[in-house]
Parts: structure tokens; sequence; C-alpha cells
């Protein structure tokens, strides 16, 4: 039996945004990948423009991506009234100098603070940090956080091919705990490329997954959420392969005595901790994914203005049959907890 609609109450926390224009590099030798973008044919009513990294054209975004009049727009139709944005995750750019990195995410925390203040009360604003230098990365979220009034940070799945579970990235887990701050794994540059057969969008359509669902592995194996028990992290696309995965490894922690030795606590315990959206374009696997993770787990998600994008997330929770409470909880209770929001923004 279908809800009675929850008529654009939705939060979706995966949403993104690309500036119209990117600065000019301040220092003396350009990076290769300082990225840039240059006007592409408009299609409707709608500007787009080509965004340039490398020297290769990476991906034509639409004006929705830095035109917050426009990107309010689709709101409604998408049952939504609150969007959480994130940069583009390839302009996350944890492969260049730390320095040339943190000039860029400067400027693109800037530009996402604006489009928030320009979105009124329907925007809210995850940070950028070069985690390649964590002493830089966690100077740039308190300048986020504290200055530029960003309500959280979006990390990529890996930093240079070392996943975010990793324990040299600790301490900046440590400082978002301490400053209550929540952080959204979005899966970049994954891995087993070399395995795809077949053309470039299939990086997004079967790469990611993979790679995000290693990225929530890591912070099981690598005992971060017994490091920072507070500290709340969301992982995009469901959390990828990771629903796949759990039991695989839930019975291999009850089989090897060397991962009950290095793994303190049940990876399905430590699973429930974690939070996930709900990319995942199927209802029956939106249904499992909270028989596996707990309905207090799953906010949604849209990957909202790109082109691959789930334009009626609310809907599709609405369709999956769930309960009242569940719905509710899918559709904004569960952000609002991740989120840290404040009543007044909550209600």
């Amino acid at each position: 039996m279908r809800l009675q609609s929850c008529a654009c109450q939705g939060i979706d926390v995966h949403a993104h945004v690309v500036p119209e224009h990117f600065p000019a590099y301040l220092g003396q030798h350009l990076p290769a990948d300082w990225p840039s973008t240059v006007a592409a044919p408009p299609k409707g009513d709608l500007c787009h423009r080509h965004v340039m990294i490398s020297g290769k054209q990476y991906r034509t975004v639409s004006e929705q991506c830095w035109n917050p009049a426009r990107r309010l727009q689709d709101l409604p139709g998408m049952g939504l009234r609150l969007q959480v944005i994130s940069p583009m995750p390839e302009l996350l750019s944890t492969w260049m100098d730390a320095s040339a990195a943190q000039q860029l995410l400067r400027y693109l925390n800037e530009q996402t603070a604006a489009m928030v203040a320009d979105g009124g009360v329907a925007l809210l604003g995850l940070a950028a940090v070069p985690l390649q230098d964590v002493d830089l990365a966690i100077a740039e979220l308190r300048h986020a956080i504290g200055v530029l009034g960003l309500v959280g940070v979006e990390l990529g799945s890996n930093v240079n091919g070392v996943p975010v579970g990793d324990p040299r990235f600790l301490p900046f887990f440590q400082a978002c705990e301490a400053m209550d701050v929540p952080v959204f794994v979005h899966a970049l540059r994954p891995t087993g490329m070399d395995r795809l057969v077949g053309p470039a969008p299939l990086q997004q359509v079967l790469a990611y997954p993979s790679d995000v669902g290693l990225a929530a592995a890591s912070v099981i194996t690598g005992g971060l959420l017994q490091a920072c028990p507070r500290l709340r992290l969301a992982f995009s696309h469901g959390g990828g392969t990771l629903a796949m995965l759990l039991p695989r490894l839930q019975q291999g922690w009850q089989v090897f005595p060397a991962l009950q030795d290095s793994i303190p606590v049940a990876p399905a315990e430590q699973a429930r901790r974690l939070y996930f959206d709900t990319l995942v374009f199927d209802t029956p696997t939106l249904r499992h994914l909270v028989e596996v993770f707990g309905a207090t787990q799953l906010m949604l998600g849209s990957d909202h203005p790109f082109n691959f994008h789930d334009r009626r997330p609310v809907q599709r929770v609405e369709d999956a049959g769930f309960d009242a409470a569940t719905a509710e909880a899918l559709i904004h209770r569960n952000a609002e907890r991740f989120l840290g929001l404040p009543p007044e923004i909550a209600a």
C-alpha cells in the first residue's frame, strides 16, 4: 500500500555543485590538472559548460550546478525541502600538490557558501579539504565550518589509492568528531578500472559502488569507529558493495582469529553505526539496505543535477512499501540527525 506523499519534506544529502568559472592559479607553475570551464551549447532554456581537466573535457554540466535559482526550481518536483550540496568529487583534487589544492578548495568552499546564502533555507553546504595533507585539511575544515558556515565535509573514498579508513587519516576524523562535523564519503577515482569493458561512463555506473564499498569496509576493519565513537560518517551510493560484502566479512570475523584480533567489534554491528544514502535506483535494493543497516541509517541521495541522478528520490522511498515511521525516517528524520540540524531548521 502506497503511503500518502510527504510533499516537499525530503532532505537530499547527496547533490553536487560546479562553479561557473574557476579562478586563475596564484602560484608560479600552473598544475596540469587545474580545472577550468568553457561554454557549451545550451539545452532547452538551460546554459551548459564543459568542465576541462588536464586539457580534456571531463563532463558537461548545466547551470543548476552554479545557479541557486535554477537549482531550487527542481526541488519541489523531487519532493525536497532541503538539499545538501557538495563539490563534484573530481574537484576534490587530492592528487594535486596540497598547497595548490588548498587554494582551489578554498575557492570551492566560498562558492558553495555563496550558493547556500542565495538559496535561503533550502540549501546547506559541505566543505572540501586537501586530505593529502592532514594538517592543511584540518585547517581548511576549521575555516569552512567556523567562518563560511558550511555544515559538514565531503571526502573521496580514497586519497591517491589509500582508503579513508587508513590510520594516517585518523587525526582528521578526530578533528571532525571534536567539532561535531558530519562526514560524507563519495566514490572517487575508483579501483578496478582496468577490469571494466566498455565506455567511460562505466566508471560511475560500476566502479563507483565498488570503491565506496571498500572504503566503508576500511573504516570497519581499520578501527575508525572505535577511535572516534561519536563520529557521524556517511557513504554515497547506498554504501556501494558493502551490503553484499558484509555477510562475508562477518563470517570471516567469526572464523579467522586474526580478524577477531584486529577488529574488536563485530563488522555487522559496526556497519549499523554508519549512514548511507538511498541512491541505488531500485526499491528491492533499498529495502535490503534498510534490513542490513537499519531504518535509522538511510538518507535520501539524488546526485542532482547531473544527468545520472534520481529524479524522484522521495517517491522511490514511498514506493518501497515501508511503514510510515520508516519512510519518514528515510525521507528526512535520519538526515536531520546526521547533519545535527537545530530545531528551527529540522522542523
